[in-house]
């Protein structure tokens, strides 16, 4: 049972993607042994239940691992060169014994395509036509489900390079996805007979690795800029936080430890508590006291406006990214 996971084009998104879903799998495999040994344990008369580390941290979900047909049960990864196919080899062997099956193959698109179910486009944008127009790459993706992470391209664009009956969706992970802690945006899949399995596979795969939306195409230009190139931009909040630490007598590491932890305890309450960003915000902020001084020196520096701003033009450039270059 299950299927073939080819990532074609295995760069750094697809790297993230296979590397978070196979840690899913080998999660949801501890986990089952845990069950069964515990049930062994209380079969005994031993009701303690271990917890697993990752359970307290990650919002990502467990991939089942029973014979489901639409979970990945083998994997493929293509590259350019072997030197590169050397260095995700070595990096896929250290992730346990699952990440050891990875075949990673260099300039062998099409056979990959071949032995593969379902295909995961994570190339760079430009070079989408070069691969999917190799000879008989076309023909190999008939009837199969190609899932695109290239940002800027869109589904008609892919369309017009494969074949009818391929299967083509869009979907845009963030990095964060390698810790189980990404965002995906997956477009919404048009009705038909392979609609099910092909949603089930879709979420088997990135809520495995974080959370997962589906909205329609036309949103995923905004959704690039704002998950995908948005923990660059909250990097760089945390550095400026940190930084001001520093400045004020802290050490570095700590700086960036009470950084990065307030960033994340907020997020965490925004998401978890259903909390509006802004009543939390008020929630600190107390008449006269050291928060609303911050605040207002944030708003001096058009801190808000300089951020949205940078919404607006990540999101400009997402939708020439995947467009043929000007001459």
């Amino acid at each position: 049972m299950g299927y073939t996971l080819c990532v074609l084009g295995c760069g750094t998104m697809g790297i993230a993607v296979l590397a978070g879903v196979i840690d899913s799998l080998d999660a949801a495999s501890i986990r089952l042994d845990n069950a069964l040994r515990n049930a062994g344990g209380a079969a005994n008369g031993d009701s303690s239940t271990p917890k697993l580390k990752w359970e307290s941290h990650t919002p990502g979900t467990l991939t089942p691992t029973s014979g489901d047909p639409s979970v990945p049960t083998q994997f493929v990864a293509t590259v350019r060169r072997e030197e590169s196919a050397k260095k995700l080899k070595n990096l896929f062997e250290g992730l346990g014994d699952l990440g050891k099956t990875v075949e990673v193959v260099a300039g062998s698109n099409l056979e990959a395509v071949q032995s593969a179910d379902v295909v995961l486009l994570g190339c760079k944008p430009y070079m989408a036509g070069a691969i999917l127009q190799e000879e008989g790459v076309k023909d190999a993706l008939k009837g199969k489900l190609l899932i695109s992470v290239l940002a800027g391209v869109t589904i008609s664009q892919l369309q017009s390079l494969v074949h009818p009956e391929t299967r083509v969706v869009r979907a845009m992970p963030n990095t964060p996805c390698k810790i189980r802690e990404g965002m995906t945006v997956v477009s919404t899949l048009p009705p038909g007979p392979e609609t099910a399995n092909d949603k089930a596979i879709i979420l088997n795969i990135f809520p495995s690795i974080g959370r997962c939306r589906f909205l329609e195409e036309k949103h995923f230009d905004a959704c690039t800029a704002l998950a995908g190139s948005g923990p660059a931009f909250a990097c760089l909040f945390l550095e400026a936080m940190a930084d001001g630490g520093v400045m004020m007598g802290l050490p570095r590491a700590e700086a960036v430890e009470l950084a990065a932890q307030t960033l994340q305890g907020a997020a965490r309450m925004v998401l978890q508590g259903n909390s509006h960003p802004a009543q939390i915000k008020d929630s600190v902020t107390t008449p006269g006291g050291c928060t609303i001084a911050g605040l207002l020196a944030l708003e001096d520096g058009k801190v808000r406006s300089t951020i949205a701003r940078a919404i607006q033009a990540a999101t400009e450039r997402a939708s020439e990214l995947g467009q043929p270059a000007r001459k």
